[in-house]
C-alpha cells in the first residue's frame, strides 16, 4: 500500500523544487551588482514561485480544475526558470556544466508535475459521502 501524504511539503516535486530553488539562490549571490534588480530578481522570483504553486495546489485538491491549474503555473514557473538559467549561462555567469545540472533538475521537476496533472484523481481530497 501507497504511503499516504500529508501535508505538499512530502512530495518528492516540492522537494526537489525547493533544492534547486535554494541552489539558484546560492549561485545568483556571486552574479554582478548589475543584475540585482534585473536576472537575479527574475530567477529567484521564478524558481521560488515553481515550490509555492506547488503547496497552494496542495491546497486546491477539492476542486480538480484548480488544482490543476495551479500544478500547470508551477510548471511554467520551472519553464521560466530554465529560460533565465539559459540567459545566466549566455552572459558568462553560469558555466554550462551548471547550466546542463539545473536545467536536468527542472525537466524532472516539470515531468513530476507533467504527471500529476495527467492523473489529478490520485491527489484529489474525495467528499465524505
Amino acid at each position: 500500500m501507497a504511503q499516504k501524504i500529508s501535508s505538499y511539503k512530502e512530495l518528492h516535486v516540492y522537494q526537489n523544487a525547493m533544492q534547486a530553488a535554494m541552489e539558484i539562490f546560492e549561485l545568483t549571490k556571486r552574479f554582478p551588482r548589475e543584475e540585482k534588480y534585473s536576472l537575479v530578481d527574475q530567477i529567484r522570483r521564478s524558481s521560488r514561485s515553481v515550490c509555492a504553486n506547488i503547496a497552494e495546489a496542495w491546497r486546491k485538491r477539492r476542486y480538480k480544475a484548480a488544482f490543476i491549474s495551479k500544478l500547470s503555473d508551477s510548471e511554467t514557473g520551472a519553464c521560466e526558470t530554465q529560460v533565465w538559467i539559459e540567459i545566466a549561462r549566455r552572459c558568462g555567469y553560469l558555466d554550462v556544466m551548471v547550466e546542463e545540472k539545473l536545467d536536468g533538475e527542472y525537466n524532472q521537476i516539470i515531468g513530476q508535475l507533467v504527471r500529476m496533472i495527467e492523473e489529478p484523481e490520485k491527489w484529489l481530497i474525495k467528499p465524505k459521502k
